[in-house]
This record gives structure tokens, sequence and C-alpha cells, in this order.
């Protein structure tokens, strides 16, 4: 019934799909109906695979799904010669999710709109003069518009984060190698992880648990113990570097401070000062880390969007002594975090998830129709999303509040972001539930969800 009810809203292949169709790449309506029937039948039979039996869930094109093509938003075919599910996806469906289907993304994940020409642009659910965010932006309006309760996203540069910021819910950017996507080549393997996206902490929580099974047949996975629940710590502390924190915009500054108040009067933190070096050229090289990677998958960009023809040439055009010199700053970066983990046990670092409140689509109908490239703008919304990236950390976005918008109705959501030490992703859901507490017992009672 859920399933039948679904299809409708999410399908393009109808004469006329609905404004949410654009979030949606493809759905193999015969696959969804079979799995929609089994768990059924396991369930009027009391035979539940698990916690995600015939719960919806669809999946950011960028991973592998059995039955489907793969594109990363663009009019390429880069589906991998494994006709297989990604690892992470694959433990979902053993638990009994009804995968719905690819969603939306920025062509190739390469900016923080989820601006698509080629397939659509979903619009942000909360005011649709803005966009959703990317470039998981199909995952977050999934999510955001109460299609589904989990979607699963990517992140090399914030791309789980920002569009969870700017829809109103929570994204977990997890520990680099912490998630297995095999077979599913990587685009960007120093920056780039896969995690969930959902509508409140359990079902992140949940979604995180089931995905995070280590995988034997991935080097890095396989490291990790899997994911269980931290003892309680004997101190919370929070950690602001002020100056970093003082660069975004008035109205986040002040929804972020109201949520920091209420976690260290009502919830027991301390909230520590901390300086992180090189903020400036941390992100530079990150930056070019990061279109060097991509590019270097990518040295066709015949059949691409203007702007990514414009940003793999770019990145194909970093000389190895600057790469070089980049990769010295996320050493030097992480050995300064490691001194602050050990300094501080538990240590949550907290900053706005972004400088600003959403990105309005200034540009209206044409930016729609063939595209946007504003670099200052994805700088400046990348301002705190790229250490995670940069160093591994796992890095959690969470929504403290809402702005007013400089068109159209409909506030625009806020987030809040925290950074954790290398595999404390189980510890940063923990502080992840004090956030959500804030929305529910500070902010009038709860967030309000679009219709």
């Amino acid at each position: 019934t859920v399933v039948e009810a679904l299809l409708p809203l999410i399908r393009r292949d109808l004469k006329v799909p609905t404004k949410h169709s654009k979030a949606f790449l493809d759905t193999k309506v015969e696959l969804v109906r079979a799995a929609a029937a089994a768990s059924t039948l396991r369930y009027r039979n009391k035979r539940s695979l698990g916690i995600l039996d015939g719960v919806p869930v669809a999946v950011k094109d960028e991973v592998d799904l059995k039955g489907y093509g793969r594109c990363l938003g663009s009019k390429r075919n880069l589906k991998s010669k494994e006709d297989a599910t990604s690892w992470c996806v694959k433990q979902w469906e053993e638990e009994g999710a009804i995968v719905l289907g690819k969603l939306n993304m920025h062509e190739l994940g390469l900016d923080t709109t989820n601006n698509n020409p080629n397939y659509g642009t979903p619009l942000n659910p909360h005011n649709e003069h803005y966009y959703t965010g990317g470039s998981s932006g199909g995952s977050a309006y999934a999510v955001a518009a109460g299609l589904i309760p989990i979607a699963l996203g990517a992140d090399g540069g914030g791309s789980i984060r920002i569009p969870s910021a700017y829809c109103g819910i929570y994204g977990l950017k997890t520990s680099h190698g912490r998630v297995s996507a095999r077979p599913t080549p990587s685009l960007a393997n120093t920056t780039g992880v896969v995690g969930p996206m959902a509508s409140n902490m359990t079902d992140l929580e949940i979604a995180y648990r089931v995905m995070a099974v280590p995988d034997p047949d991935d080097p890095s996975s396989a490291l990790f113990l899997p994911p269980h629940t931290p003892d309680a710590p004997s101190k919370k502390v929070i950690g602001i570097y002020q100056t970093w924190f003082d660069r975004a915009d008035a109205p986040v500054r002040a929804a972020c401070q109201l949520a920091l108040d209420y976690m260290e009067a009502k919830l027991g933190y301390e909230i520590v000062d901390i300086t992180i070096p090189m903020i400036h050229e941390g992100q530079t090289a990150h930056a070019m880390t990061i279109l060097a990677e991509i590019s270097s998958s990518f040295p066709d960009i015949t059949g691409l969007t203007a702007a990514n023809k414009v940003l793999l040439s770019v990145g194909s055009k970093t000389p190895a002594t600057d790469f070089l010199q980049a990769q010295k700053v996320r050493n030097l970066l992480m050995m300064h975090l490691a001194s602050l983990f050990r300094q501080h046990p538990g240590i949550v670092i907290v900053t706005p998830t972004t400088p600003n409140a959403g990105w309005h689509i200034s540009g209206g109908k044409g930016d729609l129709k063939y595209g946007v490239s504003d670099g200052n703008m994805s700088v400046r919304n990348m301002e705190y999303v790229w250490l995670a990236n940069f160093t591994g950390l796992p890095s959690l976005s969470l929504p403290v509040g809402y702005a007013d918008p400089v068109q159209g109705e409909g506030k625009i959501p806020i987030g809040l972001m925290g950074m954790a030490e290398w595999g404390s992703d189980d510890a940063l859901i923990e502080w992840g539930y004090d956030g959500e507490s804030w929305l529910h017992n500070g902010l009038g009672g709860g967030r309000r969800k679009p219709d």
C-alpha cells in the first residue's frame, strides 16, 4: 500500500510527472513492487528480515544498484561492468528495506547546489526559490518532502551535510573508509565517503548501524569494529574556534548559538575555546585535491555541462608540486586535530554547517535551464564542511533553526555541525541526539515540516 501510494509521486516516466519526480532519476517499478510484495508476505507470516523490513528508502545515483544504470547525474553511461548492488545498500536490503530507485544529484557531484540541467533540479521543499543543496540534493529532497524516512548520500566536500542543512534534515558524513560502497569506484578516494540522511536521529542511527557493518572484502572498512553503543563520556566537551565560527552570517550565528547555549545550560556540555591553523589554506588545499582526484577519473569531458567542463579542466592542470604541498597541509591539520583529541578526549568540534542560510536561485529559470557556476558562493558555503573531508573525521549536520527568505514563502532551515575523532561515529550520533533535543525542548516544541 505504501509503495503504490509513492510510485505515482516519484515516477518520471508518467505523462504528468509530479514535482517530486525531479528528485528521482529512475525507478524500476517491477523491482519495487516485487520487494514490497515480499515484505508484505513476510509481515503476514511474522518473519521479518530486520528493523528496516518494508521501509522505503532510495539511493544517490553515485552508487551501484543492481538492475539500474549509473550516470552520476550526467548524460554519460557510468555503470560498473559488474551489475551488483553496493555493499552499503545491500545491507539495507538484507534488513528488508525497499529501494525505490536512484536519486538526482549534481552532475558528477561537482558543486553544492544540485542544479542539474540534464534531468531537472528538485527545488527546496521549504521554499521553491532556493536550491536543495548538493550534491546529494535528490536525497535531501526525498527525505525533507516526507517521501521517505532514509536516503543514501555521498560526501566529498559537504555533499551530505550541505543539503541536509538546507533542507532541515539530519546527515552523517562517516569516518573515512568506515562504510563500504564496494564495488562502486570512488571518484575522490581520499576525500569522499557515503553516509545516511534521515528525517530524525533515530532513523539516522538505524540507517548508519545497518550500512556500517564492516565489509571483509574492503581493506578499509574491514579495519573497523561493528557499530556499537559507546560508553557514556566522563565529560561532555564542545570545542569552538570562535574566529572561524563568527564568519557565519548573523542569522546563522544566532540560531547556532542558541543551540549551543541550550547544550551548555541544560545538557551539561563544557564549551572550550580551540584554534585550528591554516583554515584558508586548508580549504584551498582540499579543493585542489578533490578537483584533481575527480579530474583524473574524467580525462574526457565530452558531453558534460559547461560548468563541469571548466572545473575539470582546472583540476587537470594542477601541478604535482602543488598537489604534494596540499597533502603537507592535510598532514599538518591532522596532527593538530590529533593533539586536540588527546587534550580533550571525546571533544566535538562544532561550527555552523554552512555560514549562509540556504542558496537562493538568483538566476531563476535561466539558471535552472542552463546550469550555474558561482565559485565565490561555492567556496563560501563550504567554509566549514571541507575539514572533515580533508582529514577524514566523522561529521554530523542537524537542524537548529530557520532564517527569513530573500524571496517567497517558507523559512529557510539552518544547520549545526559537529566533528568528532576518527572512528567515533557512534559517539557523534549521541551528540546528535542532544542536538535534536534542542528542537523538541528549546525551539518551540519541535521543527516544522513541509507538507
